[in-house]
């Protein structure tokens, strides 16, 4: 996916990585350091956690409180989000969605005014009910 995401410019393509967890990472500084290089390009990562494990180390990747650090270097912007599915599991699955594609919009707004990209237009569409 990184490879692909690499290829598009003027950006034609956003990409949306959902990886689905049930565990603690055993590489953590390696899993920021991607993360970290990933920010540059026009993709946002969706991490939903399955099961009780303890996800501590996914609220780290998911940077709300700032963009994610690793040895090497800063996060040129914030495109993880973290959500435990196990706070959802009463919930309806419109609930889950809206909290896993929350971040992705902004995600996506922030990366186009980075790269002084404006959305293309749509052409010929038409609404239809």
């Amino acid at each position: 996916m990184a490879r692909e995401a690499k290829k598009t410019s003027p950006i034609k393509h956003y990409f949306v990585l959902l990886l689905l967890t049930d565990g603690v990472l055993t590489d953590m500084e390696a899993t920021k350091e991607i993360i970290v290089e990933a920010s540059k390009l026009p993709m946002s990562i969706i991490i939903v956690g399955v099961g009780s494990a303890d996800f501590h180390d996914m609220d780290v990747l998911d940077a709300d409180d700032g963009r994610l650090r690793s040895r090497i270097s800063v996060a040129e912007r914030d495109i993880v989000q973290f959500v435990p599915f196990r706070d959802f599991a009463q919930s309806s699955p419109a609930h889950l969605a809206k909290a896993v594609l929350a971040e992705v919009p902004q995600q996506l707004v922030d990366y186009m005014r980075q790269h002084n990209e404006v959305p293309a237009t749509a052409c010929n569409t038409e609404m239809r009910m």
